[in-house]
């Protein structure tokens, strides 16, 4: 537990980044499914429209070191993998 006063602030702080970054990581990761269930259904308007939601999402969570540059590439890549798989 900490003991100084600004330790204590501290520890507040990072509960308060750990919930918003967690409510962030669980909107991509439904985001996500939706887009999986959209390409499966072979909805291609819905599943653009999904993976440009999900595209900017996961940018945004980069930006704010989420997640790391390098997972949101490889989260990108598939996910227009999916989309371009679609058009075939």
């Amino acid at each position: 537990m900490a003991h100084s006063s600004q330790a204590r602030k501290r520890a507040r702080q990072n509960e308060k980044a750990r919930e918003r970054n967690k409510s962030v990581r669980n909107e991509i990761k439904t985001l996500t499914k939706t887009l999986k269930q959209k390409i499966s259904a072979k909805d291609v308007e819905g599943a653009k429209s999904i993976f440009l939601t999900v595209v900017s999402k996961l940018d945004k969570a980069a930006k704010r070191h989420i997640f790391h540059r390098n997972t949101v590439a490889r989260a990108k890549s598939t996910a227009a993998q999916l989309i371009n798989s679609l058009g075939k």
